[in-house]
């Protein structure tokens, strides 16, 4: 087996145990050579996670507060881990560089990514690993947008400087010198450039639970874990709102062909998921590989005669929706009528402006802002193998008495997408889970 990236959570790497687990998954195989930490997580269901510490540290000086009080709990929570590891590694200094930092204003990103920089610190220092620093590897545009080109060409320089090495995630640097993070859960996406750049034969991601679900258990009592699925499969689980890997980590790794193990740090012994670029096999007893969505939606529904001939008439309509700084979800369309599936927080405070605009733009026979829809995708790449598929779905929707108010598929059959009302999603949910997966 080649080289191995391995990206930990900040569930993984709360406390001192967590650390020592960590420590023994790493050195379990010589092949795990490139470490990505995450900043300390909750240790406990009301705990705070040392990421929102930071943050609040920011905000109390942006509001003129004294932060050492508030700032002397987060040194501890640094120090109880390196002195309950009997780690003779004294970061004062670093402490004391980033309390100064924040309290003289180097920005709302440094605060935050400070977190990840210490436990990464912390970790190195543990496993007797380089440290590279994420700021002189992870580069960003004058804009703001990741430069993928730039840090992958530097980053393959400073890892074969190491054998073994830790490296922060979360972070990286602006052409100016400043920190700037990617959004929450950017470790994800670190580990993934890690493992672009190293050449990777597999990036594991290790976190808190033994890979996806086929369902929110949440609202699923006891989904079955996914074994394996693809990167197309997981885009569009993602989207609707799977939450185990931030999206945009796949990226980096989809383009190599890297594959990623989703692994949990306290079933080390459990498979996982494995997410592919591509496989030809499916579970046939189960056909789907799993079931997403989300709340919070509206849909805006224009009606116009003969509007299939009038060219143009959509690019006005999303136009609108631009200039409004608002982004759709989906387009189910028919000859005479053109819906608009859009965030009702986006929609909320424009709605009268919007309508208008687009009266305005192609002048509608109607067109109105329905709220309280949900959207709910079911993924498989089996589903294009398999007859019946999409009546099995809405026989299931059926069976549990929900109405369907919108139908949504792509070409590709990969996914079959379903508008219900809010108040039945849970029902519908529920419902497509027993259909597919027998008990």
């Amino acid at each position: 087996m080649g080289i191995k990236v391995v990206k930990f959570g900040g569930s993984s790497l709360a406390d001192a145990e967590h650390f020592r687990r960590v420590a023994a998954i790493v050195k379990a195989d010589p092949n795990r050579r490139y470490v990505v930490a995450s900043a300390p997580g909750k240790r406990y269901s009301e705990d705070v996670k040392v990421t929102d510490m930071l943050y609040r540290c920011y905000e109390m000086v942006r509001n003129r507060e004294d932060i050492t009080e508030y700032y002397a709990q987060i040194c501890e929570r640094y120090n109880s881990i390196i002195r309950d590891l009997g780690l003779n590694f004294d970061i004062t200094g670093e402490l004391e560089y980033i309390r100064n930092g924040i309290t003289h204003h180097s920005g709302r990103d440094f605060a935050a990514s400070r977190g990840e920089y210490l436990n990464s610190l912390i970790l190195a220092k543990l496993l007797g690993f380089g440290f590279i620093d994420a700021e002189s590897v992870v580069y960003f545009r004058e804009d703001g947008t990741f430069d993928g080109e730039k840090t992958n060409e530097e980053m393959k320089k400073e890892l074969q400087r190491f054998e073994y090495a830790v490296i922060p995630g979360f972070y990286g640097v602006m052409p100016n010198g400043t920190i700037k993070t990617f959004s929450r859960g950017g470790s994800d996406i670190t580990g993934s450039i890690v493992a672009r750049a190293a050449e990777a034969e597999l990036y594991e991601n290790w976190t808190d639970v033994s890979g996806f679900l086929m369902a929110d258990p949440r609202i699923v009592q006891d989904p079955q874990p996914i074994k394996e699925v693809t990167y197309r499969e997981l885009r569009e689980l993602s989207y609707m709102g799977a939450s185990v890997l931030h999206e945009d980590a796949i990226f980096p790794v989809r383009y190599a062909g890297i594959p990623i193990n989703i692994r949990n740090t306290n079933e080390p012994e459990a498979p996982g998921t494995m997410i592919v670029s591509a496989t030809n096999g499916y579970d046939t007893d189960k056909i789907i590989t799993g079931v997403a969505g989300k709340k919070g939606l509206s849909v805006i529904t224009i009606e116009k005669d003969m509007m299939n001939a009038e060219i143009g008439f959509g690019r006005r309509v999303l136009e609108v929706l631009e200039d409004h700084d608002i982004s759709f979800e989906h387009l189910p369309s028919g000859v005479d009528t053109m819906s608009v599936v859009v965030s009702t927080a986006g929609v909320d405070a424009v709605r009268e402006r919007v309508i208008n605009a687009i009266n305005r733009s192609v002048r509608p026979d109607s067109v109105v802002i329905e709220d309280g829809l949900a959207l709910l995708a079911v993924v498989g790449r089996g589903m294009v193998k398999a007859k019946g598929t999409a009546a099995r779905v809405f026989d299931a929707i059926s069976g549990a008495d929900v109405n369907i108010r919108m139908i949504d598929q792509g070409s590709s059959e990969l996914n079959i997408i379903v508008g219900i009302e809010e108040h039945d999603f849970e029902k519908a949910m529920n419902a497509i889970y027993r259909e597919f997966v027998k008990a």
